[in-house]
């Protein structure tokens, strides 16, 4: 056996010692007579080459899918196995590569080693780096065959394409509602456990969902990026758009499978249907009141607290409920 001489790894032949040492060095002797990506041994530019010229001579004996290099196999087969090799000795989160559990631990120890050229936001790994650029850039790469929709992740295109096909492989565990996306379950868990582990920094209030909060402060920012094309009425959320749209379309996509009633917003047909269930799931805690919306148990509170928010502009008499001052102020406008 040969050993080198610095980091005393063991050989079976002087050549292999040589070009192992070359990760010390930085040395990259090898070109890619291609590309000229170079590298440090004679086996992992072959093993390159294999890549322009479209061969993929390995196969997985399980799904049959195709790899360039043995060691793709090997490290693929794991998704069948469930074989999670790489353990992190800070918080015990097991891991399928040992490129996966590098990156994570630099979560442990603060570093962000990559960094943005254009507004220096930091990342973990140079690959975020690249996709993060695609928001200057204005990339979006990936394009759906179906409905040529566009997306900055390969990650996203294979979640919205679920869509198309219908899949929902990702399940709760407890009410066994079905999502396109992993990360999709960990955030409607929040829905179970009470959790809201987003906070605003101004008011206080939490949030189940990222996505809610950084909608949620725009408000406070005053800033409405979203507006409508016909009557240029802005919003704080995309969405916001779409649902208001309906107004001028007159279009009520929901409808109760009861009554046959429909409704604009998916909120107002889920709050109509508890009439027909007998379900009043919010309760007062002063006088025990149920009700079966939260904005009539809100207005309800009103009464006990002895508040009235809303004032006439013309008489400055106060209401509890917004929709009542409205139908006052009838009598002033005629």
């Amino acid at each position: 056996m040969y050993a080198c001489t610095v980091s005393k790894k063991e050989r079976n032949h002087p050549n292999d010692v040589r070009s192992h040492q070359h990760e010390h060095t930085g040395q990259c002797p090898y070109a890619c007579d291609v590309c000229n990506k170079k590298f440090g041994t004679k086996s992992h530019m072959k093993g390159h080459q294999i890549i322009h010229t479209g061969q993929r001579p390995y196969a997985c004996d399980v799904c049959n899918k195709t790899f360039t290099h043995k060691s793709c196999v090997k490290r693929h087969m794991r998704i069948h196995t469930g074989q999670r090799p790489y353990a992190c000795d800070v918080c015990n989160k097991t891991f399928s590569r040992k490129s996966h559990i590098l990156s994570h631990q630099l979560i442990h120890s603060g570093q962000r080693p990559y960094s943005c050229d254009v507004c220096k936001k930091t990342f973990t790994q140079k690959s975020y780096v690249k996709t993060h650029m695609r928001i200057h850039t204005g990339q979006r790469p990936y394009a759906c065959d179906v409905c040529n929709k566009t997306f900055r992740q390969k990650s996203n295109i294979l979640s919205h394409q679920l869509i198309h096909s219908g899949q929902s492989p990702y399940s709760c565990g407890v009410c066994k509602k079905t999502f396109t996306r992993k990360s999709y379950v960990k955030t409607h868990m929040h829905i179970h456990t009470g959790q809201s582990p987003y906070a605003c920094d101004i008011c206080n209030k939490t949030f189940s969902q990222k996505s809610h909060i950084l909608s949620h402060q725009l408000i406070h920012s005053g800033q409405h990026p979203y507006s409508c094309d016909v009557c240029k009425k802005t919003f704080t959320q995309k969405s916001s758009v779409k649902t208001h749209m309906r107004i001028h379309t007159g279009q009520s996509p929901y409808a109760c499978d009861i009554c046959n009633k429909t409704f604009s917003r998916k909120s107002r047909i889920l709050s109509h249907q508890l009439i027909h269930s007998g379900q009043r799931p919010y309760a007062c805690d002063v006088c025990n009141k149920t009700f079966s919306q939260k904005s009539y148990i809100v207005s309800h509170q009103l009464i006990h607290s002895g508040q009235r928010p809303y004032s006439c502009g013309v008489c400055k008499k106060t209401f509890r409920v917004r929709s009542s001052m409205k139908r006052h102020q009838r009598i002033h406008s005629g």
